[in-house]
């Protein structure tokens, strides 16, 4: 019906139920595969944007094969307000350094956004405080919040779901022969996702027409600290010396710059920046006691999962 308003503005239009029946007819539609009712549901507050680029979502479809049996697992990418898909990329590897490249890629493109919705699982999410992986402690040392759905809840992520259904109907039923084919058609499907396809939550309006690149570069933020503070860079495993012993912070934290702020005799505050990423008790044997992990927040711009402003910190111009 879109299509037809658009090409013939003057109309009279046939009913949709009657276009409907045309196109069943002439054996052009599908029938709807019934499915399994869902189980009880914890609310969550939604995720929303009023803006481009207030927030990203990001996920890996899950995998298929071609026809000659290679296996592919795309990573895709798309800014929640705008619905506009950034990137549908088949990865042959799902490691943090493979998504870490194609991410810098996107952010040179399209600048960099205010939030990163994601899941627990790796490459994302990792062990230690708030969860981090090495590729959010990446993001974070760019000023981009990072945010977790609940574990084993893809409805936290509702639309970025919704998006990878119409994705492998489109795409992957059947596949590609080939790999390399398959990406031409992910590119295709995008390509008319964002410039073609019309969306009700848009008001009929098209991604293309509503994103645009966000003002704001790549580049990592450098933090200046009180004087008292203490200043530790970790290891490459995430660990400092402190009190007499070899102290883990996180192995997402290799080769990172942390600071200690003295909070009574025998504790310390870790920070990264203005998060707080718990604390270190020399009656500890090795590790850091991390933060109680919070509710995620609803706003794109607050602080991380569980985190907490550090007093009197500043970001270096």
């Amino acid at each position: 019906m879109w299509y037809l308003q658009r090409d013939y503005p003057l109309g009279p239009w046939p009913a949709k139920r009657t276009i409907g029946r045309w196109l069943a007819n002439a054996g052009l539609t599908r029938g709807r595969r019934r499915r399994a009712l869902p189980g009880p549901v914890v609310n969550l507050p939604p995720l929303r944007a009023s803006a481009p680029n207030e927030i990203w979502t990001v996920d890996f479809k899950g995998w298929f094969r071609t026809a000659d049996g290679q296996r592919i697992c795309a990573l895709t990418v798309r800014d929640l307000s705008s619905r506009y898909v950034l990137h549908v990329g088949h990865m042959k590897r799902t490691t943090e350094q493979a998504v870490a490249v194609v991410m810098r890629r996107l952010f040179r493109r399209y600048g960099l956004p205010r939030a990163i919705q994601v899941d627990n699982g790796p490459p994302f999410g990792g062990y230690g405080p708030y969860g981090w992986s090495t590729l959010a402690v990446g993001w974070v040392r760019l000023g981009i919040t990072v945010r977790y759905g609940r574990p084993a809840c893809p409805q936290d992520n509702a639309a970025h779901e919704q998006m990878h259904r119409v994705l492998k109907q489109h795409t992957a039923r059947p596949a590609a022969a080939t790999a390399q084919a398959q990406q031409r058609r992910f590119e295709r499907w995008r390509q008319h996702y964002n410039a073609d396809r019309p969306h009700q939550a848009l008001g009929m309006q098209l991604p293309a027409s509503l994103y645009r690149p966000s003002p704001c570069r790549p580049a990592p933020q450098s933090w200046r600290y009180p004087p008292e503070w203490i200043l530790k860079t970790t290891d490459p495993r995430g660990r400092i010396r402190w009190a007499g012993r070899a102290r883990l912070i996180g192995q997402a934290f290799g080769r990172q710059l942390i600071a200690l702020r003295p909070e009574r005799h025998g504790v310390v505050s870790v920070h990264f920046g203005p998060h707080l990423l718990g604390h270190l008790h020399a009656s500890d044997s090795t590790a850091i006691r991390p933060v109680r992990a919070r509710a995620p927040r609803t706003p794109s711009a607050q602080p991380q999962k569980g985190g907490s402003q550090a007093p009197s910190l500043t970001p270096s111009p």
